[in-house]
């Protein structure tokens, strides 16, 4: 039994349930990927505290604006403690942007996530993130997807 393995193939699994998220705007969906209390660095604020601030100050502002995201997950990292209770995961990501005059441009980036569970086999939950773009890519898209499903 790989261990190693079968607790990559969950964070794996993690990275694919949140590009899913990401692409289609639900943002309820992708609650219970994060802890509640998690921090957070990202491009629109410098350090967060919790996961509904990280949604309204971060999330709200990027996923509705851009389009064709998907993490390079072929190449994701992983760094597993020996208790297999915290991870750390590297991946770069793709994505469309929007220039104010409607323009797209290549919008590609990178994440390092750091995951915690209380035991092992159980779901990954996000305690950190820190998602930024590479160099010279500019932070602001003005696209217009819709959340789904919508707040109430």
């Amino acid at each position: 039994m790989d261990v190693q393995g079968d607790d990559a193939d969950l964070i794996h699994r993690w990275f694919q349930r949140l590009q899913l998220c990401i692409q289609t705007v639900d943002f309820v969906g992708s609650r219970p990927l994060f802890a509640d209390d998690m921090i957070t660095f990202g491009t629109f604020t410098a350090f967060t505290v919790g996961r509904d601030a990280t949604e309204n100050e971060q999330w709200r502002h990027v996923w509705g604006q851009i389009d064709h995201f998907r993490w390079q997950l072929d190449d994701l990292r992983t760094i597993i403690s020996g208790d297999r209770l915290t991870a750390v995961a590297m991946v770069v990501f793709e994505s469309t942007g929007y220039a104010e005059d409607g323009r797209a441009f290549d919008r590609p980036g990178r994440a390092t996530v750091v995951f915690g569970r209380q035991a092992v086999g159980e779901e990954w939950v996000a305690q950190h993130t820190h998602v930024s773009l590479f160099p010279g890519t500019p932070s602001r898209s003005t696209g217009t997807k819709r959340e789904h499903p919508p707040a109430l």
